[in-house]
């Protein structure tokens, strides 16, 4: 059973976890949306000072929370790609003085796999192969999971990415930061049906649509088109009523495709990673849609849907048990494919 102390600084929480295999034993978050809130968004210099400020102390609290010694530590692991280069130098240096200091085996995570591992805290005995829906506020793709570290990108979008789209049009509603809880609580309240809204569809070369990919820079678009109809004609907006169709629209895409690539593929789960996975508009959606398909969907617990570190661990735990190791002079990169994992080990 290896255990794993794992580190997450790609954005804009500092976590510190503690898993035993897939099982946590410890996760520790300090959210900074407060801070970041009074800009509208990240502001990466201060992302990187907050979790200098705060990182010892929760490297600390996980351990104390776990009722473990650095003895029982197997291995070290952080966040080393995608994300903020500064913010993840952070963690990734705290995680490699204390391999040093405890002499212990460091290892490189990539973020997006440690969305795919969110799913193996809740379900241990899922097993590949199964199409994996990544949506979060930078990224949204479709991968196939083969194996630990083996993945295939078989559909993305081709612009903004769905988190980002829900910060842009609660940005536009005044809803605030970050847009996706924001509009999540409001649509609840208004009709999904009443502004038909576009889905992203990508065109392809000889006609037709790509099947997998997306795009949300339309339909955001069309939702700043709305309001400024509406805002000319006089009329008080429907904020409800358009957050209620906005979150439809998204739902609806990223469900078609979905359930489109795991036909096609002969896959007969689907996983959900990222912090659009605690949409409840996607959830209630994806759900119905697999139900009549006969495909098992997983969703991560709300917990580990958003950054957090216990999904890193997951995933390194899951490296280390294979013999996998990251050098001690591996970097950080802001950019680094899903299909590129294996290039992080030795």
């Amino acid at each position: 059973m290896t255990t794993v102390l794992s580190i997450e600084t790609s954005c804009d929480e500092t976590a510190v976890a503690i898993v035993n295999n897939r099982k946590v034993c410890s996760s520790i978050i300090a959210s900074q949306i407060p801070i970041h809130q009074q800009y509208g968004g990240v502001v990466p210099e201060v992302a990187s000072r907050q979790h200098l400020l705060t990182i010892t102390d929760l490297i600390a609290q996980a351990i104390d929370a776990a009722a473990l010694t650095w003895a029982d530590i197997d291995g070290i692991a952080a966040t080393v790609a995608p994300g903020l280069v500064g913010a993840l130098m952070i963690g990734m240096s705290a995680a490699k003085t204390l391999a040093i200091l405890h002499d212990k085996p460091f290892l490189g995570v990539h973020h997006l796999e440690g969305h795919i591992y969110a799913s193996y805290l809740s379900s241990p005995t899922l097993e590949p192969p199964f199409l994996c829906l990544l949506v979060s506020g930078g990224h949204t793709s479709l991968i196939h999971v083969k194996d630990c570290g083996v993945y295939t990108e078989l559909g993305a979008t081709r612009d903004d990415a769905a988190g980002e789209a829900f910060d842009k049009v609660a940005r536009l509603l005044n809803l605030g930061y970050p847009g996706g809880p924001a509009i999540d609580r409001m649509a609840s309240q208004g009709n999904p049906h009443l502004y038909p809204l576009p889905e992203g569809n990508i065109s392809l070369p000889g006609g037709g649509f790509h099947p997998y990919d997306s795009s949300f820079s339309g339909v955001k678009t069309a939702v700043l088109r709305l309001v400024q109809k509406l805002q000319a004609e006089g009329k008080e907006l429907p904020v409800a009523d358009i957050a209620a169709s906005f979150q439809h629209s998204i739902a609806r895409s990223l469900t078609k495709r979905a359930i489109a690539c795991a036909n096609d593929y002969g896959l007969k789960t689907i996983v959900i990673g990222g912090g659009v996975a605690a949409n409840r508009g996607l959830r209630a959606t994806l759900q119905a849609a697999a139900d009549k398909q006969g495909i098992a969907v997983l969703f991560p617990p709300m917990e580990y849907c958003t950054d957090n570190a216990a999904m890193i661990g997951c995933a390194a735990a899951e490296h280390l048990n294979r013999g996998h190791v990251s050098p001690l002079d591996l970097g950080v990169r802001s950019r680094l494919s899903i299909m590129e994992v294996m290039s992080l080990y030795v």
